[in-house]
């Protein structure tokens, strides 16, 4: 697999998402998707899974230093103290003394963002935290974090799929040398009956899934995330390596975005979009 390198971090460019994934079937799956070969492993706080994750990795038999792992901080924690408790407590549930990777979920005008990047900050120089990002952030507020913080930003994890163009974000992640990680990917399922992506499929002798697992991670610094909770589409989703989308085939999928594409924008959290 390869990684995409961003402001000092390797990230695994392929994830395996826990988002809505219950914690049986994260139990379950997080040891095989580890044993098939994925690297790259996506929670957060909110989900209620961390200490699955945890005892998945645990059970997988691939030693945690292989592993590189993303966990979020929820927004009714992003004041100092308590956003510095919560991380010791994801640390726990998570079996690690450490984080690959630690996000802030959603953006909060309750609390200063100086604050929130000041804590985030404060957790990776105390060496419970490799890496620091933001995710569902505009460009305008991606920027503002990006200048408040001593340490690089690596990410910004927003919603991104062939629906919805992130243009915008993507220019912005690039100049200042941030990845992109996509979730959503797979539009909740809408990509799945799209014929031009059925059709560039059909050519490559791929499925739907994987064209667009594939779009995304030939795209300069973007990192897919991908999520099931069948053993089969695991595999699946996982070879996408193996083949390359032409110049034209990119371009017709990059046309499938539509102006009203997201999918994602709960009412409180959202920001002022691009």
């Amino acid at each position: 697999m390869h990684t995409v390198t961003a402001n000092g971090a390797a990230i695994p460019a392929l994830g395996f998402g826990t988002f809505r994934v219950d914690k049986a079937d994260t139990l379950r799956m997080v040891p095989h998707v580890l044993k098939l070969g994925y690297r790259h492993i996506d929670t957060a706080q909110i989900y209620g899974n961390e200490a699955e994750v945890g005892e998945g990795i645990a059970n997988s038999g691939v030693p945690r230093g292989e592993v590189f792992l993303t966990t979020k901080v929820w927004v009714d924690k992003y004041r100092h103290d308590d956003f510095l408790r919560s991380v010791d407590d994801s640390l726990a549930k998570l079996r690690t003394d450490y984080v690959d990777l630690l996000l802030l979920h959603w953006p909060n005008e309750a609390v200063p963002l100086a604050e929130q990047i000041g804590a985030l900050n404060a957790v990776r120089a105390a060496g419970k935290v490799r890496h620091i990002g933001v995710s569902n952030f505009s460009t305008a507020l991606m920027a503002e974090a990006a200048r408040l913080s001593d340490s690089p930003l690596v990410t910004n994890q927003v919603e991104y799929h062939p629906y919805l163009s992130q243009k915008p974000v993507l220019d912005a992640a690039r100049k200042a040398g941030l990845s992109v990680t996509a979730y959503y990917a797979m539009a909740d399922g809408k990509v799945l009956t799209d014929k031009v992506l059925a059709g560039i499929g059909a050519r490559h002798g791929k499925s739907v899934a994987q064209v667009v697992l594939r779009w995304l991670i030939q795209q300069d610094g973007v990192v897919a995330l991908s999520k099931t909770v069948g053993e089969t589409r695991a595999a699946e989703n996982l070879a996408v390596f193996d083949f390359e989308l032409s110049a034209g085939e990119m371009a017709a999928i990059h046309a499938l975005a539509e102006p009203k594409g997201r999918i994602v924008s709960p009412q409180g959290l959202a920001p002022a979009w691009d």
